[in-house]
């Protein structure tokens, strides 16, 4: 674990985000068919604000219990759609209901009343009709393809086409993974639901940002190389961004979970569970798209391209012909005079040898004079 750590903090390339690609592509296929699969078997829970109907505010006064008021209001003819539990300043309950006319809301409304004792002046109703309902869709759709359009847009002009496609990738994976939570869930579709979709979005874009950025830098001037391919170039992004890909998301998921699970779940605070539960999925979902989603697909785009392919062929000849090389210098002895030398293990990249001994082939080794030193003329004196 302690060697995880480390090579994560050193971001010295040695994960391989982008040479496993196909297996991230194979876990993001899996999630969105289960994703998929949860869209037409269950469905969505729309609220009011989207289906229309009819909601009745309910105090917790006289024991009354949240099974005990949705019971009252189906009881007084409405169809319950969802109930729960509103703590704030008062605590209350919230019972959505099916559509219903003016005058059959104010029978349920005082139904209520002389069933639990409490006064009816304090039991509010609202009442939504389908047609704003629709048009509330209509918008949110509108506004989340506007959203897409100008990113894509900004993308292609700041980088490139191939990494506004990467980019669009990972944000669509982030809403269907999302949206197949909710659907997996049955937690209600609100308003709130929208907001916090297109928050994701923005979060998730700004990661992206981030590694596309380191990318551009790494592989500024690459074409005129032959030491790293574009994927190897990315990948080494990857790892350099990796831990601030991580830290700024546990940073930005430690309040959402306080607000999903204490706030929505401890504290019973029903109407925080949509909002937060949008969050953490898709802050989850985005910052596992940004690492093994988004580069990985602009990597395979770009090998694509003939002059990354050459590229890449260029990169794995060379490799092949200094490893062949370097094979050879090892193995072949020098020779030296009548005998051989041994190269240095330390040899260098290019095979020249670090040892003093090794002298180059061919040059005589000094003769030993008999009755003298090596090297020195027989009968010579030496000076006093």
């Amino acid at each position: 674990m302690a060697s995880v750590l480390r090579r994560m903090y050193d971001g010295n390339g040695a994960f391989d985000f982008v040479g496993r690609r196909r297996t991230w592509y194979v876990i993001a296929l899996v999630c969105l068919l289960i994703a998929l699969a949860s869209f037409l078997i269950r469905g969505f829970n729309f609220g009011i604000e989207f289906s229309g109907g009819n909601s009745f505010v309910i105090p917790a006064k006289n024991g009354v219990t949240l099974s005990e008021a949705s019971k009252v209001v189906a009881d007084a003819g409405a169809e319950v759609v969802s109930a729960q539990e509103i703590r704030g300043t008062e605590h209350s309950f919230l019972v959505r209901t099916a559509g219903l006319s003016e005058d059959a809301s104010t029978r349920v409304k005082f139904a209520v009343a002389d069933t639990t004792g409490i006064p009816a002046g304090e039991i509010s109703d609202n009442r939504v009709s389908p047609s704003w309902g629709s048009q509330i869709t209509n918008k949110a759709l509108l506004g989340l393809v506007v959203f897409l359009v100008l990113v894509t847009a900004y993308l292609a002009f700041r980088y490139e086409w191939k990494m506004a496609v990467g980019a669009m990738a990972a944000l669509l994976h982030d809403l269907l993974i999302t949206a197949g939570v909710y659907s997996i869930v049955g937690f209600e579709v609100t308003p709130s639901t929208v907001i916090g979709l297109l928050t994701i979005l923005g979060f998730s874009l700004y990661d992206t940002v981030v590694v596309f950025d380191k990318v551009s830098e790494n592989t500024k001037g690459i074409l005129g190389g032959s030491r790293y391919t574009y994927s190897e170039a990315a990948n080494l992004a990857i790892n350099q961004t990796l831990m601030r890909s991580i830290n700024t998301s546990l940073i930005a998921l430690l309040p959402v979970a306080g607000l999903l699970f204490i706030g929505a779940g401890l504290l019973g605070a029903g109407t925080l569970k949509d909002l937060g539960l949008v969050l953490f999925v898709g802050m989850a979902a985005g910052a596992y798209s940004s690492i093994f989603l988004a580069t990985p697909v602009v990597s395979g785009l770009k090998e694509r391209e003939p002059r990354y392919a050459a590229l890449r062929s260029r990169v794995l000849a060379k490799r092949t012909s200094d490893a062949g090389r370097r094979g050879a210098a090892v193995a072949a002895p020098a020779r030296v005079g009548g005998g051989t030398a041994v190269l240095d293990e330390a040899a260098g990249e290019d095979g020249v040898a670090g040892s003093r001994g090794a002298r180059p082939a061919g040059r005589p080794q000094p003769r030993k004079r008999a009755g003298g030193n090596p090297g020195r003329p027989s009968g010579s004196k030496r000076r006093r």
